[in-house]
């Protein structure tokens, strides 16, 4: 298994380019089940994840080719409607498949998820709004089996806000028979990137980006070309770095505008940011203040971003409150944040964190994909040698990160 080393204290100093945002290309990946013709992707970011969507996709029939951050996926031959367990339970996005197979496919048989590390990420916002939709679905031996031989159009209340699940219905509702209202839908960026890589294909969708969403059904799609957004956590992340260092970057090929929360409360910390229509620079002088968190859906402040902003306030200025209402179980870095010396008290949901004037380097555990980023970003701030382990959940969703990390200064390498 491998492992991350850093010799923390050098601050992050640079240019780094930001990738494609895994959780636009996961959806938009399966969004090619939907067409006979050539899906055509390009910043297309290099993660175990997409990699994994890929060979499912594959494994049903899609065609694929890659070349870099190009992807072309040829849905001509889906003839095989199944996500399989070994597959499903590494990546829980898998869920993706279900709307478009019934769609187009008339049947699915897509494995249960399964348990994850962050909390519970139910799929019954799926299964109710494709049955609101005309579809027979049964779970049998950890399988949802759904079947419908046309979808029909409906309204669609979601109880809890859902990104998965609005982006599973809206692709299924892209080919139904009649119109599709989403209600309460997800307001996220990634779900506005597959919006619009859908009306590319032919699709008529308006109202994404706003929590009613409508889709009316057309007979069929077409190919297209679309490129994937940039990835706002990875941006937030390299941010947060640079600010925790005391460092001073630039990031390139990505978008301030899906990331307003974030840099709101990187100024608050004592960042000095501005942007332009692709670039994000960020300078830190001294010792960041300690930020109060709350997670909510978009547009508020992102879960995925809690965890960097938890080693952020373990050495700011000041004592800070982080409220986790997103996933019940997500706090599972504290511990290892613990080890390098941070003072964080958990009661619930809510974590107090004061800031400490140094971390010690230590050996820590990687126990999920942001939980990772926030231990990488301790351990560029500690004193000595920080080894994270289990660096396969960085490698689920940031591309060449140490390689990226170095480019900006960092004494970071992989151990295998």
């Amino acid at each position: 298994m491998q492992k991350l080393s850093i010799q923390g204290g050098a601050p992050l100093r640079g240019e780094v380019r930001i990738s494609g945002a895994k959780n636009a290309a996961l959806p938009i990946m399966c969004a090619s089940l939907l067409a006979a013709d050539t899906l055509q992707l390009s910043n297309v970011p290099e993660l175990h994840d997409v990699a994994t969507m890929r060979k499912l996709l594959e494994q049903m029939g899609v065609k694929a080719c890659v070349r870099g951050s190009e992807m072309t996926l040829h849905g001509g031959q889906v003839d095989k409607p199944e996500a399989p367990y070994d597959m499903v339970k590494t990546m829980r996005a898998s869920v993706l498949v279900l709307g478009p197979l019934v769609a187009r496919a008339g049947c699915a048989r897509v494995s249960l998820p399964g348990g994850c590390a962050i909390g519970s990420r139910p799929v019954d916002l799926h299964i109710k709004g494709l049955q609101a939709m005309g579809a027979t679905i049964s779970i049998e031996h950890g399988y949802i089996h759904a079947q419908a031989k046309k979808l029909k159009g409906a309204r669609i209340f979601f109880g809890t806000v859902s990104v998965t699940g609005t982006e599973n219905l809206m692709m299924a509702a892209t080919l139904a028979d009649g119109v599709t209202v989403l209600e309460n839908a997800a307001r996220e960026p990634e779900v506005v990137d597959l919006a619009n890589c859908l009306r590319a294909m032919g699709a008529n969708i308006s109202g994404d980006g706003t929590d009613t969403i409508t889709v009316a059904g057309v007979e069929e799609l077409h190919g297209a070309a679309h490129r994937i957004m940039p990835d706002r956590i990875e941006s937030g992340t390299f941010l947060v770095a640079a600010a925790a260092t005391g460092g001073g970057i630039t990031l390139t090929g990505t978008r301030a505008d899906i990331l307003e929360t974030v840099l709101e409360k990187l100024c608050e910390a004592g960042a000095k940011i501005s942007a332009n229509a692709d670039r994000i620079h960020l300078e830190m002088n001294g010792r960041p203040k300690s930020v109060n968190v709350r997670t909510a859906p978009y547009p508020a402040f992102p879960t995925d971003m809690q965890a960097q902003f938890m080693a952020l306030n373990a050495v700011a200025d000041g004592s800070a409150m982080v409220v986790e209402t997103i996933f019940e179980n997500r706090f599972m870095h504290v511990q290892e944040l613990r080890r390098l010396g941070a003072q964080i008290a958990v009661e619930g949901n809510t974590c107090m964190v004061r800031g400490a004037d140094h971390l010690d380097g230590a050996a820590v555990m990687a126990t999920d994909l942001r939980a990772s980023a926030c231990l990488v970003i301790a351990g560029l701030v500690a004193r000595g040698e920080t080894v994270i382990d289990r660096i396969y959940h960085l490698d689920r969703g940031y591309e060449h990160i140490e390689a990226k990390l170095s480019q900006l200064g960092a004494n970071i390498r992989r151990l295998k």
